[in-house]
This record gives C-alpha cells, structure tokens and sequence, in this order.
C-alpha cells in the first residue's frame, strides 16, 4: 500500500470529523425520540366497575290506562292532556238515564222481596228459603246497579298529570269499546286501569307520574345471571352529555325473543329522583353495574415489562430511573392492578403508545435494533457498518 500523503491524511480527518457528527446528530435524535416516546404516570388508587350493557326507553314509573267500566255515551270530559290532577278528580262521565233506571227497577225488585219475606209466616220452609234467596239477589242487584251508576265517573286514581285523552263528547265509550286496558273495575272510581309503564294506550284517559321514570332494558341472555335487584345503573338518556343513575327492579325469567333472532330478558331499572327532564319514549344506554372494587392500586398497562416469567416497572426517582419488580393482579381496561412492590404516588415510566415490552425489548414500529444503532451495523460505531470505524469502508 502506497503512503498515504498529508493531503490524504486530511482527508481521512474530515472523514473520521463527519462521521463524528454523523453519530452525534443521531445520538441526539436517538435521544430526542426517546424523550417524545417516554411518558410518566403517578401510581394511583381507584375504583374500577364491571359493567352489563344494553339500551331501553324511559316510560313513566307510574301509569293508569283509565276507562269507564260500563258502556254509554259521553256527557263530559273535564281534562284535556298536560292538566294536573288531584286523586278523585273528575275526568270524564257518561249519560246515566239507562243507568238510573236499572238502580230503580232493582230497588223496587228488592222492596217486593222485602215484604215477600216478611209475609212468609205461614209459607212452607222450603218456600221461606226461596224467598229468602230472592231477596238476597235483589240486593246484589241493587248493589250492582249503584256500581254501574258509580262507574258511569271516571275518576283520577291517583294525583299526576294527565298524558293523552281519546275521548269527547257524543262518543260512545266504556267497558265494550276498551281497547286495551286490564285489570278490574276499581270501586268508586268508574275505571278499568294498570298502574304499571306501558306503551301507547288507547285508553279514554291516561295518566302518569311526570317526574318519576323507569326505563325497561333487554339484557343479552348471556349476562342475565349477574343481573340482580338492587344493583347501581348508570343511564344515559339519548343526546345527553350526563349520566344519571338509578337501580335495577325487576329482573324477569322468562326470555324473549329479540327481531334479531337472539333471546334476551326483560329488565327494568328504577331512575333515583324526580327527573323534570326526561320525557316518556325517549331511548337511553344502559350500563348496570354487576361488579365494583374499590382502592385498588394500578399502574398503565405500557409500563410493564415481563422477562423471564417476572413483571417490572422502571421507577422514576427525580433525575434517575431504577427497575423495580412488582406482582400483578387483575386487568381493567388500560390498566393493571399491582399487589407488591409499588405504593401509591410512585412514579414510573410508560412506553410509548402501540408498544409492548416483552423480555426487556420494545416490540413493534419495525424491526429491532441492535447494539443501539440502525441496521445492526457490523465492527463499526456509525450507521452503515463501515469497516475501520468509518462509515462505507476504509477510504483508500
């Protein structure tokens, strides 16, 4: 090999200068790159939930589907949807005329009875038990005619407000043309009624309770056994920004099939409080919670690294950094439970997002690096692997 001449030997200078500022530069972005990905986190105490899921609509906690119990023509109608009233208030009455007649022919039925009996001294025993018998089905007549007048009322069972009238004057109305109400006539008060949440009623009067709300949820069948009374709900009314809460009443047993084909069984969760906000119809998510743990120490998930079966944490400490050994528990979303070796304030460090730490080794975001350069460079300190220490080879 010819001597290299003072020129040359500058040259090679030049080189070795660049290809030191070569590997300080990346040093320096190595470093800057280091600090962007690397966060840190305050170890914390917190409660975690364990939720089941599903979406319902909001229906009044309180409903009465009234009509009148016997059938007549409409005289009346005092309330009209979105008045208050007060339990006993008079909602609506049919024509009585038939009515009070049938009162007066059954009272009059009675008093011959009445004297029939009376008069029975010298009658047979057999024909005093009729007589007898007579008289006390005239009574039940009576009885029954002063219902059907009572009836021919429709009163409020209970003060609220009232949501839909489909009735007016003329109509023919009551017990003959009900369409869908249940339950039995209600003494005194002139109405069939269902004092439960129910859809859309055809019902001459209905009435709710405007500030107390229900909302009835289908619940996947496979979660239905976490679901038990009295559990915390969580509700959010469709474009709410803001839960409220309340708890679950009623769990039912028997499946109903969904328009997807799936089994799913009926729920309904009791909101907490009056709600001057809500409107019966509206559609909410529901989040019941079946499980909650409370203080429990928890780091995020990214800033452990497991090697060899154990789990670590780098501890930061002010300017300095040590691996510190933690055992771990249960996984709640992003973060994790530690059960040893950590307490609440600690600090640690966090890999960047989208990178697991696995056998002390970033995995993901390209190959891995060794010896802390790119593209594992062979006997050289640069990138490139340069023989000689320069980057490309020994210039000659």
């Amino acid at each position: 090999m010819r001597p290299r001449t003072r020129r040359q030997y500058l040259v090679s200078a030049v080189v070795v200068l660049a290809g030191i500022g070569v590997a300080g530069c990346w040093f320096l972005s190595r470093a800057e790159s280091a600090t962007a990905e690397a966060t840190v986190a305050t170890v914390s105490t917190g409660t975690f939930q364990e939720t089941v899921t599903g979406s319902g609509t909001i229906a009044p906690a309180k409903q009465a589907d009234l009509d009148f119990a016997v059938s007549g023509r409409v005289t009346a109608v005092e309330v009209e949807a979105g008045d208050t009233v007060s339990k006993g208030d008079v909602l609506a009455t049919l024509d009585t005329v038939s009515l009070d007649a049938a009162l007066a022919s059954a009272e009059a039925q009675q008093e011959a009875a009445e004297t029939t009996v009376a008069n029975d001294g010298s009658e047979t025993s057999t024909q005093r038990a009729a007589n007898d018998a007579s008289l006390a089905s005239a009574k039940a007549d009576v009885a029954q005619a002063k219902d059907d007048l009572d009836a021919a009322t429709l009163t409020a069972t209970f003060s609220g407000t009232v949501a839909s009238v489909t009735i007016a004057v003329g109509d023919q109305a009551g017990s003959s043309s009900s369409s869908g109400s249940s339950g039995s006539a209600a003494a005194g008060t002139g109405a069939t009624a269902t004092d439960t949440a129910s859809t859309a009623s055809t019902a001459a009067v209905t009435l709710v309770k405007p500030t107390k709300f229900v909302v009835d949820v289908d619940v996947a069948a496979a979660d239905i056994e976490q679901v038990k009374e009295g559990l915390q709900v969580e509700i959010t009314p469709a474009d709410a920004t803001e839960a409220i809460f309340g708890t679950v009443k009623d769990v039912g047993r028997v499946a109903e099939t969904g328009t997807s084909g799936t089994a799913t069984f009926p729920v309904t969760v009791s909101i907490t409080g009056a709600q001057d906000g809500l409107y019966s119809g509206t559609t909410a998510d529901v989040s019941i919670i079946v499980k909650q743990v409370e203080d429990v120490l928890t780091v995020p998930s990214q800033a452990l690294t497991t090697t060899d079966d154990t789990t670590y944490v780098t501890v930061v400490d002010g300017s300095t950094t040590r691996k510190t050994a933690v055992t771990v528990g249960e996984t709640y979303g992003m973060s994790t439970q530690v059960t040893k070796g950590l307490t609440e304030g600690d600090k640690v460090q966090v890999a960047a997002s989208g990178r697991a730490r696995v056998n002390g080794s970033d995995q993901g975001g390209g190959s891995q690096q060794q010896g802390g350069f790119p593209a594992g460079g062979t006997g050289g300190d640069f990138p490139g692997g340069g023989a000689g220490g320069f980057p490309g080879g020994d210039p000659s």
